[in-house]
Protein backbone atom coordinates (compact mmCIF):
# COMPACT_ATOMS: atom_id res chain seq x y z
CA UNK A 1 0.00 0.00 0.00
CA UNK A 2 1.06 3.63 -1.32
CA UNK A 3 2.65 5.28 2.37
CA UNK A 4 0.69 7.89 0.96
CA UNK A 5 -2.36 9.49 1.92
CA UNK A 6 -4.67 6.71 1.30
CA UNK A 7 -8.32 7.66 -0.77
CA UNK A 8 -11.34 5.88 -1.74
CA UNK A 9 -13.87 6.55 -4.09
CA UNK A 10 -17.23 5.93 -2.64
CA UNK A 11 -20.40 7.13 -4.11
CA UNK A 12 -18.70 9.59 -5.55
CA UNK A 13 -16.68 11.57 -2.42
CA UNK A 14 -13.94 11.28 -1.36
CA UNK A 15 -12.43 9.80 1.97
CA UNK A 16 -8.72 10.62 2.67
CA UNK A 17 -7.00 9.22 5.55
CA UNK A 18 -3.44 10.20 7.65
CA UNK A 19 -0.82 9.67 5.84
CA UNK A 20 1.31 6.75 6.39
CA UNK A 21 1.02 2.86 6.40
CA UNK A 22 0.08 2.60 10.03
CA UNK A 23 -3.43 3.05 11.15
CA UNK A 24 -4.95 3.29 14.73
CA UNK A 25 -7.44 0.77 15.09
CA UNK A 26 -10.89 3.23 15.44
CA UNK A 27 -9.78 3.99 11.67
CA UNK A 28 -9.32 0.52 10.74
CA UNK A 29 -12.48 -1.09 11.90
CA UNK A 30 -14.40 2.39 10.44
CA UNK A 31 -12.51 1.08 6.98
CA UNK A 32 -13.35 -2.73 7.39
CA UNK A 33 -17.23 -1.60 7.90
CA UNK A 34 -16.85 0.37 4.58
CA UNK A 35 -15.33 -2.34 3.21
CA UNK A 36 -17.93 -4.69 4.15
CA UNK A 37 -20.62 -2.29 2.45
CA UNK A 38 -21.82 -0.67 5.83
CA UNK A 39 -23.78 2.65 5.29
CA UNK A 40 -25.78 2.84 7.99
CA UNK A 41 -24.87 2.16 12.11
CA UNK A 42 -26.76 2.92 15.31
CA UNK A 43 -25.38 4.00 18.50
CA UNK A 44 -25.04 6.05 21.32
CA UNK A 45 -21.59 7.41 22.08
CA UNK A 46 -19.25 7.51 25.44
CA UNK A 47 -15.90 7.37 26.57
CA UNK A 48 -14.65 3.69 25.47
CA UNK A 49 -15.79 4.62 21.94
CA UNK A 50 -14.73 8.43 21.52
CA UNK A 51 -11.95 7.26 19.42
CA UNK A 52 -14.59 5.42 17.41
CA UNK A 53 -16.80 8.24 16.93
CA UNK A 54 -14.06 10.09 15.99
CA UNK A 55 -13.35 8.61 13.01
CA UNK A 56 -16.38 8.12 12.07
CA UNK A 57 -16.95 12.29 12.40
CA UNK A 58 -14.49 12.08 9.10
CA UNK A 59 -16.79 10.20 6.94
CA UNK A 60 -20.48 11.26 6.77
CA UNK A 61 -20.88 10.39 3.43
CA UNK A 62 -19.74 7.30 3.93
CA UNK A 63 -21.35 5.72 6.91
CA UNK A 64 -24.22 7.37 8.37
CA UNK A 65 -24.52 7.07 12.01
CA UNK A 66 -28.17 7.21 13.87
CA UNK A 67 -27.85 8.29 17.43
CA UNK A 68 -30.93 6.67 19.10
CA UNK A 69 -31.74 8.03 22.81
CA UNK A 70 -30.99 4.70 23.85
CA UNK A 71 -28.67 1.60 23.22
CA UNK A 72 -31.76 -0.82 23.45
CA UNK A 73 -33.27 0.88 20.59
CA UNK A 74 -30.33 1.22 18.98
CA UNK A 75 -29.55 -2.73 18.41
CA UNK A 76 -33.53 -3.40 17.86
CA UNK A 77 -33.00 -0.71 14.46
CA UNK A 78 -30.16 -2.39 13.76
CA UNK A 79 -32.34 -5.39 13.65
CA UNK A 80 -35.04 -3.94 12.02
CA UNK A 81 -32.70 -2.57 9.41
CA UNK A 82 -30.94 -6.26 9.17
CA UNK A 83 -34.74 -8.00 8.78
CA UNK A 84 -36.17 -5.50 6.45
CA UNK A 85 -33.24 -6.38 3.61
CA UNK A 86 -31.90 -9.07 4.47
CA UNK A 87 -28.61 -8.04 5.66
CA UNK A 88 -26.44 -7.50 8.53
CA UNK A 89 -27.30 -4.73 11.19
CA UNK A 90 -24.23 -2.98 13.13
CA UNK A 91 -24.65 -1.20 15.95
CA UNK A 92 -22.14 0.69 18.29
CA UNK A 93 -22.03 1.66 22.60
CA UNK A 94 -19.62 2.36 24.80
CA UNK A 95 -18.66 -0.01 27.89
CA UNK A 96 -20.71 -0.80 31.06
CA UNK A 97 -24.02 0.25 30.97
CA UNK A 98 -23.81 0.97 27.05
CA UNK A 99 -22.98 -1.99 26.70
CA UNK A 100 -25.48 -3.92 28.61
CA UNK A 101 -28.38 -2.44 27.26
CA UNK A 102 -27.95 -3.47 24.04
CA UNK A 103 -27.87 -7.16 25.86
CA UNK A 104 -32.21 -7.75 25.38
CA UNK A 105 -31.17 -6.37 21.54
CA UNK A 106 -29.00 -9.08 21.03
CA UNK A 107 -31.12 -11.70 23.21
CA UNK A 108 -33.83 -10.43 20.65
CA UNK A 109 -31.60 -11.05 17.59
CA UNK A 110 -30.36 -14.07 18.67
CA UNK A 111 -33.83 -15.81 19.24
CA UNK A 112 -35.08 -14.96 15.85
CA UNK A 113 -32.09 -15.78 13.71
CA UNK A 114 -30.97 -12.17 12.93
CA UNK A 115 -27.95 -11.61 11.46
CA UNK A 116 -25.91 -8.23 13.50
CA UNK A 117 -22.93 -6.87 14.62
CA UNK A 118 -22.07 -5.18 17.67
CA UNK A 119 -19.45 -2.92 18.52
CA UNK A 120 -18.62 -2.43 22.06
CA UNK A 121 -15.66 -0.39 23.84
CA UNK A 122 -14.41 -1.50 27.23
CA UNK A 123 -11.39 0.10 29.54
CA UNK A 124 -7.89 -0.43 28.57
CA UNK A 125 -6.31 -3.50 29.08
CA UNK A 126 -4.40 -2.25 32.04
CA UNK A 127 -7.62 -1.36 34.06
CA UNK A 128 -9.35 -4.71 33.15
CA UNK A 129 -9.90 -7.04 36.14
CA UNK A 130 -9.16 -3.60 38.51
CA UNK A 131 -13.42 -2.30 38.59
CA UNK A 132 -12.68 0.88 36.63
CA UNK A 133 -15.31 2.96 35.99
CA UNK A 134 -17.58 1.15 33.22
CA UNK A 135 -15.65 -1.42 33.35
CA UNK A 136 -17.92 -4.51 32.40
CA UNK A 137 -17.21 -8.10 30.83
CA UNK A 138 -19.58 -7.97 28.31
CA UNK A 139 -18.57 -10.55 25.96
CA UNK A 140 -18.74 -13.34 29.06
CA UNK A 141 -22.67 -11.31 29.69
CA UNK A 142 -23.19 -12.06 26.14
CA UNK A 143 -22.01 -14.89 25.56
CA UNK A 144 -25.44 -17.29 25.75
CA UNK A 145 -26.98 -14.89 23.10
CA UNK A 146 -24.51 -14.61 20.44
CA UNK A 147 -23.40 -17.36 17.66
CA UNK A 148 -19.80 -16.14 19.16
CA UNK A 149 -17.95 -12.72 20.32
CA UNK A 150 -14.41 -11.22 20.65
CA UNK A 151 -12.38 -9.85 23.01
CA UNK A 152 -10.00 -8.06 20.89
CA UNK A 153 -6.31 -7.45 22.48
CA UNK A 154 -4.32 -7.05 19.40
CA UNK A 155 -4.68 -4.21 16.64
CA UNK A 156 -3.09 -6.64 14.35
CA UNK A 157 -6.17 -8.82 14.63
CA UNK A 158 -8.39 -6.22 14.32
CA UNK A 159 -9.55 -6.57 10.37
CA UNK A 160 -9.47 -10.50 10.62
CA UNK A 161 -11.77 -10.52 13.41
CA UNK A 162 -14.22 -8.29 11.70
CA UNK A 163 -14.03 -9.99 8.81
CA UNK A 164 -14.89 -12.94 10.81
CA UNK A 165 -18.06 -11.49 12.39
CA UNK A 166 -19.82 -10.67 9.38
CA UNK A 167 -19.48 -13.96 8.23
CA UNK A 168 -20.58 -15.65 11.52
CA UNK A 169 -23.26 -13.07 11.52
CA UNK A 170 -24.11 -14.54 7.95
CA UNK A 171 -23.74 -18.18 7.53
CA UNK A 172 -25.82 -21.03 8.41
CA UNK A 173 -28.57 -20.20 11.09
CA UNK A 174 -27.55 -16.03 10.96
CA UNK A 175 -27.60 -14.60 14.46
CA UNK A 176 -25.43 -11.51 16.59
CA UNK A 177 -21.98 -11.63 17.14
CA UNK A 178 -19.87 -8.83 19.00
CA UNK A 179 -16.92 -7.41 19.08
CA UNK A 180 -15.25 -5.57 22.21
CA UNK A 181 -12.71 -3.41 22.06
CA UNK A 182 -10.76 -1.97 24.65
CA UNK A 183 -9.46 1.82 24.27
CA UNK A 184 -6.27 1.56 24.36
CA UNK A 185 -6.35 -1.05 21.40
CA UNK A 186 -8.26 1.46 19.26
CA UNK A 187 -5.56 3.87 19.42
CA UNK A 188 -2.74 1.46 18.55
CA UNK A 189 -1.19 1.35 15.47
CA UNK A 190 -0.33 -1.51 13.52
CA UNK A 191 0.51 -2.01 9.42
CA UNK A 192 -2.94 -2.21 7.37
CA UNK A 193 -3.35 -3.82 4.50
CA UNK A 194 -6.68 -3.73 2.96
CA UNK A 195 -8.75 -6.94 2.28
CA UNK A 196 -11.51 -7.71 0.03
CA UNK A 197 -14.95 -7.78 1.49
CA UNK A 198 -15.93 -11.07 2.84
CA UNK A 199 -18.97 -13.10 1.91
CA UNK A 200 -20.73 -15.90 3.92
CA UNK A 201 -20.13 -19.36 2.07
CA UNK A 202 -22.58 -20.83 0.20
CA UNK A 203 -25.87 -22.63 1.70
CA UNK A 204 -25.79 -26.56 2.58
CA UNK A 205 -27.46 -28.74 0.38
CA UNK A 206 -29.25 -31.51 1.92
CA UNK A 207 -27.77 -35.17 1.33
CA UNK A 208 -29.36 -37.46 -1.16
CA UNK A 209 -30.14 -40.64 1.28
CA UNK A 210 -32.28 -37.69 3.38
CA UNK A 211 -33.75 -36.34 0.42
CA UNK A 212 -35.10 -39.89 -0.79
CA UNK A 213 -36.39 -40.49 2.76
CA UNK A 214 -38.36 -37.33 3.06
CA UNK A 215 -39.82 -38.08 -0.21
CA UNK A 216 -40.92 -41.79 1.04
CA UNK A 217 -43.22 -40.31 4.03
CA UNK A 218 -44.22 -37.30 1.98
CA UNK A 219 -45.64 -39.71 -0.68
CA UNK A 220 -47.35 -41.96 1.88
CA UNK A 221 -49.25 -39.46 3.60
CA UNK A 222 -52.67 -39.26 3.24
CA UNK A 223 -53.06 -35.55 4.81
CA UNK A 224 -49.86 -33.65 4.81
CA UNK A 225 -49.96 -30.26 6.19
CA UNK A 226 -47.16 -27.14 5.11
CA UNK A 227 -46.13 -25.67 8.29
CA UNK A 228 -42.93 -22.88 7.52
CA UNK A 229 -41.43 -20.35 9.86
CA UNK A 230 -38.42 -17.77 9.68
CA UNK A 231 -36.42 -19.98 7.60
CA UNK A 232 -38.59 -19.35 4.57
CA UNK A 233 -38.32 -15.94 5.26
CA UNK A 234 -34.61 -15.95 5.42
CA UNK A 235 -33.68 -18.08 2.35
CA UNK A 236 -36.19 -17.05 0.02
CA UNK A 237 -37.77 -20.29 -0.16
CA UNK A 238 -42.00 -18.67 -0.80
CA UNK A 239 -42.09 -20.01 -4.63
CA UNK A 240 -40.51 -23.30 -3.93
CA UNK A 241 -42.53 -23.78 -0.76
CA UNK A 242 -46.16 -23.47 -3.08
CA UNK A 243 -44.66 -25.26 -5.79
CA UNK A 244 -44.41 -28.50 -3.02
CA UNK A 245 -47.92 -27.33 -1.64
CA UNK A 246 -49.47 -27.61 -4.87
CA UNK A 247 -47.54 -30.51 -6.08
CA UNK A 248 -49.31 -32.66 -3.17
CA UNK A 249 -52.78 -30.36 -2.53
CA UNK A 250 -51.46 -29.85 0.77
CA UNK A 251 -52.87 -27.18 3.05
CA UNK A 252 -50.24 -24.72 4.68
CA UNK A 253 -49.43 -23.02 7.78
CA UNK A 254 -46.60 -20.88 9.24
CA UNK A 255 -45.59 -19.63 12.94
CA UNK A 256 -45.58 -16.02 13.76
CA UNK A 257 -41.97 -15.47 12.13
CA UNK A 258 -43.22 -17.32 8.96
CA UNK A 259 -45.44 -14.45 7.97
CA UNK A 260 -44.58 -12.65 4.66
CA UNK A 261 -43.09 -15.66 3.46
CA UNK A 262 -45.55 -16.42 0.72
CA UNK A 263 -48.24 -13.82 -0.32
CA UNK A 264 -50.90 -14.05 2.35
CA UNK A 265 -53.85 -14.91 -0.22
CA UNK A 266 -51.98 -18.18 -1.52
CA UNK A 267 -54.62 -20.66 -2.32
CA UNK A 268 -54.36 -23.16 0.26
CA UNK A 269 -52.52 -20.83 2.56
CA UNK A 270 -54.06 -21.11 6.23
CA UNK A 271 -52.54 -18.04 7.85
CA UNK A 272 -50.38 -18.31 11.53
CA UNK A 273 -50.71 -21.58 13.38
CA UNK A 274 -50.52 -21.75 17.01
CA UNK A 275 -51.72 -20.89 20.72
CA UNK A 276 -53.17 -17.28 18.69
CA UNK A 277 -53.15 -18.34 15.68
CA UNK A 278 -56.12 -19.26 12.83
CA UNK A 279 -58.42 -22.03 13.86
CA UNK A 280 -58.54 -23.69 10.25
CA UNK A 281 -54.65 -23.50 10.58
CA UNK A 282 -54.04 -24.64 13.82
CA UNK A 283 -56.49 -27.86 13.73
CA UNK A 284 -55.08 -28.81 10.70
CA UNK A 285 -51.67 -28.86 11.45
CA UNK A 286 -52.94 -31.45 14.34
CA UNK A 287 -55.40 -32.90 12.36
CA UNK A 288 -52.43 -33.89 9.63
CA UNK A 289 -50.99 -37.67 9.30
CA UNK A 290 -47.68 -35.59 7.37
CA UNK A 291 -46.18 -32.27 8.89
CA UNK A 292 -43.60 -30.75 6.71
CA UNK A 293 -41.37 -28.47 8.68
CA UNK A 294 -39.43 -25.95 7.00
CA UNK A 295 -37.17 -23.77 8.51
CA UNK A 296 -39.28 -23.32 11.96
CA UNK A 297 -39.04 -24.92 15.36
CA UNK A 298 -42.00 -26.00 17.69
CA UNK A 299 -42.41 -23.93 20.78
CA UNK A 300 -44.93 -23.95 23.17
CA UNK A 301 -46.64 -21.84 21.57
CA UNK A 302 -47.26 -23.45 18.11
CA UNK A 303 -47.71 -27.18 19.59
CA UNK A 304 -49.79 -26.41 22.82
CA UNK A 305 -48.85 -29.15 25.59
CA UNK A 306 -46.01 -31.53 23.63
CA UNK A 307 -47.24 -34.87 25.14
CA UNK A 308 -50.39 -34.58 23.12
CA UNK A 309 -49.20 -33.07 19.93
CA UNK A 310 -50.65 -35.68 17.91
CA UNK A 311 -48.19 -35.60 14.35
CA UNK A 312 -45.32 -36.09 16.60
CA UNK A 313 -43.74 -39.13 15.06
CA UNK A 314 -44.72 -37.71 11.56
CA UNK A 315 -42.33 -34.99 10.74
CA UNK A 316 -40.45 -34.16 8.14
CA UNK A 317 -38.47 -31.73 9.37
CA UNK A 318 -35.97 -29.34 6.93
CA UNK A 319 -33.58 -26.68 8.21
CA UNK A 320 -30.35 -25.58 8.30
CA UNK A 321 -29.76 -25.81 12.13
CA UNK A 322 -29.39 -29.54 13.01
CA UNK A 323 -30.10 -28.59 16.93
CA UNK A 324 -33.42 -28.02 16.05
CA UNK A 325 -33.79 -31.55 14.67
CA UNK A 326 -36.16 -33.58 17.67
CA UNK A 327 -35.33 -30.75 20.08
CA UNK A 328 -38.88 -30.74 21.13
CA UNK A 329 -40.77 -33.28 19.42
CA UNK A 330 -39.33 -36.37 17.61
CA UNK A 331 -39.17 -36.17 13.65
CA UNK A 332 -39.39 -38.78 11.26
CA UNK A 333 -36.92 -37.26 8.74
CA UNK A 334 -34.24 -34.53 9.17
CA UNK A 335 -32.92 -33.07 6.51
CA UNK A 336 -29.86 -30.68 6.92
CA UNK A 337 -30.05 -27.47 4.36
CA UNK A 338 -31.26 -24.54 3.30
CA UNK A 339 -34.91 -24.43 2.56
CA UNK A 340 -35.04 -22.84 -0.72
CA UNK A 341 -32.38 -25.42 -1.81
CA UNK A 342 -33.48 -28.68 -0.14
CA UNK A 343 -36.89 -28.01 -1.58
CA UNK A 344 -35.82 -27.47 -5.60
CA UNK A 345 -33.79 -30.76 -4.94
CA UNK A 346 -36.62 -32.71 -2.76
CA UNK A 347 -39.64 -31.66 -5.88
CA UNK A 348 -38.96 -34.01 -8.49
CA UNK A 349 -39.10 -36.77 -5.88
CA UNK A 350 -42.43 -36.13 -4.72
CA UNK A 351 -45.09 -37.45 -6.35
CA UNK A 352 -48.19 -35.38 -7.37
CA UNK A 353 -51.79 -35.84 -5.61
CA UNK A 354 -55.31 -34.15 -4.78
CA UNK A 355 -55.47 -36.25 -1.64
CA UNK A 356 -59.20 -34.89 -2.36
CA UNK A 357 -61.11 -36.19 1.44
CA UNK A 358 -58.18 -34.36 2.89
CA UNK A 359 -58.98 -31.28 0.71
CA UNK A 360 -62.51 -31.17 1.81
CA UNK A 361 -61.92 -31.68 5.67
CA UNK A 362 -60.02 -28.87 5.25
CA UNK A 363 -62.72 -26.61 3.12
CA UNK A 364 -65.31 -27.81 6.14
CA UNK A 365 -62.15 -26.10 8.69
CA UNK A 366 -62.04 -22.65 6.91
CA UNK A 367 -65.76 -22.16 6.21
CA UNK A 368 -66.03 -22.99 10.21
CA UNK A 369 -63.62 -20.41 10.78
CA UNK A 370 -65.24 -17.44 8.70
CA UNK A 371 -68.36 -18.72 10.81
CA UNK A 372 -66.41 -16.66 13.86
CA UNK A 373 -65.33 -13.74 12.04
CA UNK A 374 -66.00 -10.13 13.83
CA UNK A 375 -68.69 -8.09 12.08
CA UNK A 376 -69.00 -4.92 14.18
CA UNK A 377 -68.76 -1.30 12.85
CA UNK A 378 -66.77 0.12 15.96
CA UNK A 379 -63.50 0.47 16.30
CA UNK A 380 -62.20 -2.89 16.87
CA UNK A 381 -59.16 -4.36 16.16
CA UNK A 382 -60.19 -6.23 12.92
CA UNK A 383 -61.01 -2.67 11.62
CA UNK A 384 -58.11 -1.06 12.42
CA UNK A 385 -56.24 -3.94 10.60
CA UNK A 386 -58.51 -3.61 7.50
CA UNK A 387 -57.90 0.06 7.09
CA UNK A 388 -54.47 -0.59 7.42
CA UNK A 389 -54.98 -3.31 5.00
CA UNK A 390 -56.50 -0.53 2.66
CA UNK A 391 -54.09 2.53 2.74
CA UNK A 392 -51.10 0.45 3.00
CA UNK A 393 -49.23 -0.36 -0.20
CA UNK A 394 -48.08 -3.77 -0.59
CA UNK A 395 -44.42 -2.97 -0.24
CA UNK A 396 -44.81 -0.79 2.82
CA UNK A 397 -43.27 -2.56 5.89
CA UNK A 398 -45.23 -3.18 9.12
CA UNK A 399 -43.18 -3.67 12.19
CA UNK A 400 -45.00 -4.25 15.57
CA UNK A 401 -44.08 -3.93 19.03
CA UNK A 402 -45.33 -6.93 21.56
CA UNK A 403 -48.57 -8.08 22.90
CA UNK A 404 -52.45 -8.05 21.70
CA UNK A 405 -51.85 -5.62 18.90
CA UNK A 406 -48.89 -7.81 17.74
CA UNK A 407 -51.43 -10.78 17.35
CA UNK A 408 -53.91 -9.06 15.41
CA UNK A 409 -51.98 -7.82 13.36
CA UNK A 410 -50.22 -11.42 12.75
CA UNK A 411 -53.99 -12.77 12.22
CA UNK A 412 -55.33 -9.41 9.84
CA UNK A 413 -52.97 -7.82 7.92
CA UNK A 414 -51.85 -8.86 4.31
CA UNK A 415 -48.87 -9.09 2.94
CA UNK A 416 -47.65 -9.39 -0.21
CA UNK A 417 -43.49 -10.09 -0.04
CA UNK A 418 -41.19 -11.02 1.92
CA UNK A 419 -39.78 -9.20 4.83
CA UNK A 420 -42.46 -6.63 4.57
CA UNK A 421 -43.46 -7.94 8.19
CA UNK A 422 -41.34 -7.29 10.92
CA UNK A 423 -41.79 -8.31 14.61
CA UNK A 424 -39.79 -10.63 16.94
CA UNK A 425 -41.43 -13.95 18.17
CA UNK A 426 -38.11 -15.83 20.14
CA UNK A 427 -38.06 -13.44 23.15
CA UNK A 428 -41.29 -11.54 22.74
CA UNK A 429 -39.64 -8.26 23.37
CA UNK A 430 -41.71 -4.98 24.01
CA UNK A 431 -40.46 -1.90 23.10
CA UNK A 432 -39.08 -3.60 19.95
CA UNK A 433 -41.30 -1.71 17.77
CA UNK A 434 -40.24 2.06 17.33
CA UNK A 435 -36.31 1.13 16.99
CA UNK A 436 -37.02 -1.38 14.38
CA UNK A 437 -39.35 1.00 12.45
CA UNK A 438 -36.37 3.39 12.19
CA UNK A 439 -34.45 0.77 10.90
CA UNK A 440 -36.61 -0.72 8.33
CA UNK A 441 -37.58 2.73 6.89
CA UNK A 442 -33.70 3.77 6.79
CA UNK A 443 -33.29 -0.06 4.89
CA UNK A 444 -36.06 0.18 2.54
CA UNK A 445 -36.51 4.04 1.98
CA UNK A 446 -40.10 3.26 2.47
CA UNK A 447 -42.63 4.55 4.78
CA UNK A 448 -43.22 1.88 7.81
CA UNK A 449 -46.43 1.02 9.27
CA UNK A 450 -45.83 0.69 12.82
CA UNK A 451 -48.37 -1.43 15.18
CA UNK A 452 -48.34 -0.77 18.79
CA UNK A 453 -50.28 -0.66 22.25
CA UNK A 454 -49.88 1.49 25.01
CA UNK A 455 -48.15 -0.65 27.38
CA UNK A 456 -45.40 -1.16 24.33
CA UNK A 457 -44.95 2.40 23.66
CA UNK A 458 -44.41 3.46 26.82
CA UNK A 459 -41.32 1.77 26.65
CA UNK A 460 -40.14 3.14 23.28
CA UNK A 461 -41.63 6.43 22.91
CA UNK A 462 -38.73 7.96 23.60
CA UNK A 463 -37.42 7.34 20.29
CA UNK A 464 -39.62 9.62 18.77
CA UNK A 465 -37.38 12.15 19.25
CA UNK A 466 -34.43 10.21 16.81
CA UNK A 467 -37.68 9.75 14.55
CA UNK A 468 -38.22 13.57 14.26
CA UNK A 469 -34.29 14.47 13.87
CA UNK A 470 -34.36 12.19 11.32
CA UNK A 471 -37.21 12.45 9.36
CA UNK A 472 -37.89 8.80 9.32
CA UNK A 473 -41.55 8.10 7.68
CA UNK A 474 -43.40 5.91 10.07
CA UNK A 475 -46.75 5.71 10.88
CA UNK A 476 -47.29 5.22 14.15
CA UNK A 477 -50.87 3.24 15.05
CA UNK A 478 -51.27 3.13 18.54
CA UNK A 479 -53.89 0.61 19.84
CA UNK A 480 -54.76 1.74 23.41
CA UNK A 481 -56.68 -0.14 25.49
CA UNK A 482 -55.24 1.19 29.21
CA UNK A 483 -54.27 -1.80 29.87
CA UNK A 484 -51.53 -4.55 29.49
CA UNK A 485 -54.05 -6.63 27.38
CA UNK A 486 -52.30 -9.83 26.88
CA UNK A 487 -51.30 -10.08 30.79
CA UNK A 488 -55.05 -9.01 31.72
CA UNK A 489 -56.78 -11.33 29.02
CA UNK A 490 -54.90 -14.29 30.58
CA UNK A 491 -55.84 -12.82 34.13
CA UNK A 492 -59.60 -12.81 32.69
CA UNK A 493 -59.48 -16.90 31.45
CA UNK A 494 -57.15 -18.53 33.48
CA UNK A 495 -56.91 -16.28 37.00
CA UNK A 496 -60.32 -15.67 37.98
CA UNK A 497 -60.34 -12.12 36.65
CA UNK A 498 -58.16 -11.02 39.20
CA UNK A 499 -56.24 -7.89 37.61
CA UNK A 500 -53.00 -7.64 38.72
CA UNK A 501 -50.63 -4.56 37.49
CA UNK A 502 -52.26 -4.61 34.71
CA UNK A 503 -54.58 -1.82 34.36
CA UNK A 504 -52.66 0.79 33.55
CA UNK A 505 -54.96 3.95 34.18
CA UNK A 506 -52.42 6.77 32.91
CA UNK A 507 -53.35 9.91 32.49
CA UNK A 508 -50.46 10.62 29.82
CA UNK A 509 -52.03 12.41 26.79
CA UNK A 510 -50.11 10.69 23.82
CA UNK A 511 -51.63 12.86 20.53
CA UNK A 512 -50.08 15.80 22.94
CA UNK A 513 -46.88 13.85 24.07
CA UNK A 514 -46.24 12.98 20.62
CA UNK A 515 -46.41 16.48 19.75
CA UNK A 516 -44.06 17.81 22.14
CA UNK A 517 -41.52 15.49 20.22
CA UNK A 518 -42.19 17.57 17.27
CA UNK A 519 -44.01 14.90 15.31
CA UNK A 520 -47.89 14.91 14.59
CA UNK A 521 -50.87 13.18 15.77
CA UNK A 522 -54.56 12.52 15.55
CA UNK A 523 -57.08 10.55 17.86
CA UNK A 524 -59.65 8.26 15.73
CA UNK A 525 -62.85 7.02 17.47
CA UNK A 526 -64.57 5.77 14.43
CA UNK A 527 -63.57 3.42 11.54
CA UNK A 528 -64.51 6.53 9.41
CA UNK A 529 -62.06 8.82 11.42
CA UNK A 530 -59.38 5.85 11.28
CA UNK A 531 -59.41 5.92 7.65
CA UNK A 532 -58.90 9.72 7.24
CA UNK A 533 -56.26 9.60 9.46
CA UNK A 534 -54.37 7.03 7.69
CA UNK A 535 -54.68 8.81 4.62
CA UNK A 536 -53.14 11.71 6.29
CA UNK A 537 -50.41 10.37 8.15
CA UNK A 538 -49.65 7.95 4.94
CA UNK A 539 -49.11 11.53 3.53
CA UNK A 540 -46.97 12.97 6.29
CA UNK A 541 -42.86 13.55 5.31
CA UNK A 542 -41.78 12.21 8.80
CA UNK A 543 -43.34 10.39 12.12
CA UNK A 544 -46.79 10.46 12.81
CA UNK A 545 -49.19 8.79 15.08
CA UNK A 546 -52.65 7.85 15.67
CA UNK A 547 -54.11 6.76 18.45
CA UNK A 548 -57.22 4.40 18.29
CA UNK A 549 -59.11 3.86 21.54
CA UNK A 550 -60.42 0.17 22.18
CA UNK A 551 -62.01 -1.32 24.96
CA UNK A 552 -59.84 -3.27 27.75
CA UNK A 553 -61.88 -6.54 26.94
CA UNK A 554 -60.76 -6.82 23.50
CA UNK A 555 -59.34 -10.29 23.54
CA UNK A 556 -57.57 -12.15 20.73
CA UNK A 557 -59.08 -15.04 19.76
CA UNK A 558 -58.07 -18.28 19.50
CA UNK A 559 -56.51 -18.71 22.41
CA UNK A 560 -54.62 -21.22 24.71
CA UNK A 561 -53.63 -21.03 28.08
CA UNK A 562 -49.95 -21.92 28.65
CA UNK A 563 -49.85 -25.61 28.83
CA UNK A 564 -52.93 -27.20 27.38
CA UNK A 565 -53.62 -28.85 24.23
CA UNK A 566 -55.04 -27.48 21.24
CA UNK A 567 -57.81 -29.60 21.72
CA UNK A 568 -58.42 -27.33 24.91
CA UNK A 569 -58.05 -24.45 22.56
CA UNK A 570 -60.95 -21.50 22.94
CA UNK A 571 -62.24 -20.32 19.42
CA UNK A 572 -64.22 -17.21 19.72
CA UNK A 573 -65.76 -14.57 22.02
CA UNK A 574 -68.64 -16.57 23.17
CA UNK A 575 -66.19 -19.68 24.79
CA UNK A 576 -64.46 -16.80 26.41
CA UNK A 577 -67.33 -15.59 27.18
CA UNK A 578 -68.50 -19.36 28.50
CA UNK A 579 -65.10 -19.79 30.13
CA UNK A 580 -65.36 -16.82 32.14
CA UNK A 581 -69.07 -17.52 33.58
CA UNK A 582 -70.94 -14.98 31.65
Amino acid sequence: MDAGTYTRERRGMRLAWRRGGRHGEAQILVRCLINQGVDTIFGYPGGTVIDIYDVLYDVPDKIHHIETTHEQHACHAADGYARATGGCGVVLATSGPGATNLVTGIATAYLDSIPLVAITGNVANGCIGTDAFQELDITGVTLPITKHNYFVRDVSRLQEIVREAFTLAMSGRKGPVLVDIPKDVQTALCDFEELPPVRPPAAAGPSHDSLQAAAQVINQAQRPFVYFGGGVVSSGAGEEVIKLARRINAPMGCSLMGISGIPTDTPGFLGMEGMHGHFASTKAMNACDCLIALGCRFNDRSTGERSKFEPSGKVVRIDLDSSEFSKTIEDRVDVRGDVRLTLEALLPLVEPNTHEEWAREVRELRAQERGYADYRDTLTPKRIMDAINARRETDMPVVTDVGQHQMWAAQYLSFERPRSFVTTGGLGTMGFGLGASIGAALATGKHVVMVTGDGSFAMNMAELITAVDHHIPVTIVLVNNGVLGMVRQMQSLFMRQRYSSTTLDRRVDYVALTKATGAEARRATTPEELDAALAWALATDGPALIECPIDKDEFVTPVLQIGASMDELIVNMDDVQARMGR
